[in-house]
């Protein structure tokens, strides 16, 4: 019988690079003590970082590190009926440490938790897959009576690619208040402020070991980063709708376009009895009329819109894109998007940072339904997480979800 314990190092090196994921490194370094000591855990803990060329109103930045999982039943009943859907979370870890639960599409925590919710979990019992990771800056801000960082932080709104060098170096791309792109090397004491400036740009990521950038007309750029950095067009605009996102699905890169519009579903659908504040929101919140899905060629050096998916699901947030496999969740849908935004109830009203769903197939766009298989995907808790579902009910009516 072969002895693992005994690969040789260039071996496990060269496995090694093939780990996706933090996870899967985890995994790795547990199997014994000579592959733990092969290879380090990158660091998750952060220097403080610059603020200069890039905000006046603060003493610097955070840098916090967030983690999708998908977690499901390790071994789930076969004997029976019921459908156990695996569930969408976020995690981050604070310093000191400290774990926020959250939802997938938003950097809004769970709140509030149900009375009853288990507080650690064994994750013997469960299988857990990593989906994807977020990078989030943080200002830091000056309150005397915070107790940590962590308790003086307000959330910098756009979009953080990162890419690691070694095991403690990082560089991250951001957007600009301007628009522009901002750059930061680790060690470097000035974000680089890349003076290129077509459109404003709208979404960045670090895919196959480069730094890609959209501007809200869906022109792309690849960053080059020689002596001096500068920027690549690998595609012309598409033009289209009123924001771009980007995001890899299967090892090819993946645009959305999400269509905007302000007002009801039905311009001329305005009763004159209401008072003028009751529908004042209605008609200045922004809502999502339609979605459009590309392909990056990069031989053609274009993008192509996409009329099926096939089995994935894609999904968009606040920070960060990933994609799933609708066979991995039974009873859900694939060739579709979800999506963050403001969905409008069958009563009329909008329903803040709601999660929506776009069919590609049909066409079709609107808050998921309550009764699906989707609405299991992220809140509620599933009832095979909480070992007591007669608790776990109770703790749900207590919240009147």
């Amino acid at each position: 019988m072969a002895d693992w314990s005994q690969l040789p190092r260039e071996l496990l090196d060269l496995i090694s690079k093939h780990l996706n994921s933090e996870t899967d490194l985890v995994r790795f370094r547990s199997v014994c003590t000579s592959w733990r000591s092969s290879i380090q855990l990158f660091t998750s803990r952060f220097p403080i970082l610059p603020k200069t060329g890039i905000s006046d109103s603060t003493w610097g930045f955070c840098l916090s590190k967030r983690t999708i999982f998908r977690v499901e039943l390790a071994d789930p009943d076969s004997d029976s009926q019921q459908t156990h859907v695996p569930w969408l979370i976020k995690v981050e870890r604070d310093k000191p440490p400290k774990t926020h639960l959250m939802n997938p599409l938003t950097g809004s925590d769970f709140i509030p938790l149900l009375p009853n919710f288990p507080r650690s979990l064994d994750l013997l019992n469960f299988r857990v897959t990593e989906l994807g990771q977020e990078y989030v800056l943080k200002y830091i801000n000056y309150r005397p009576h915070a107790n940590s960082i962590g308790d003086s932080v307000t959330l910098y709104m756009e979009k953080v690619a990162f890419c690691r060098s070694g095991v403690n170096g990082f560089m991250l791309l951001t957007i600009h208040t301007s628009g522009r792109l901002a750059l930061l090397k680790i060690g470097e004491k000035k974000w680089n402020i890349i003076n290129d400036l077509p459109s404003p740009y709208d979404d960045v990521i670090f895919y196959k070991g480069e730094f890609y950038a959209v501007d809200i007309t869906g022109r792309t750029v690849v960053l080059v980063m020689d002596a001096e950095t500068t920027l690549k067009v690998i595609a012309n605009s598409v033009f289209g709708g009123d924001k771009k996102f980007l995001l890899e699905s299967m090892g090819e890169l993946f645009m959305v376009d999400k269509f905007l519009s302000v007002g009801p579903d039905n311009d001329f659908d305005y009763d004159d009895d209401n008072e003028f504040y009751e529908d004042f929101d209605c008609f200045m919140s922004e809502r999502t009329v339609k979605l459009e899905v590309y392909k990056l060629d990069h031989e053609e050096q274009r993008w192509i819109e996409v009329k099926s998916l096939g089995d994935r699901m894609l999904f968009i947030g606040d920070n960060c894109g990933f994609s799933a496999s609708a066979s991995d969740f039974p009873g859900c849908k694939g060739n579709c998007v979800f999506f963050t935004g403001l969905s409008r109830e069958d009563d009329g009203l909008m329903k803040n940072r709601g999660v929506g769903v776009f069919d590609l197939e049909s066409g079709s766009i609107g808050p998921i339904a309550n009764n699906s298989a989707n609405s299991q995907l992220f809140w509620p808790p599933p009832p095979w997480l909480h070992s007591n579902p007669v608790a776990l009910e109770d703790g749900l009516n207590h919240l009147n979800i």
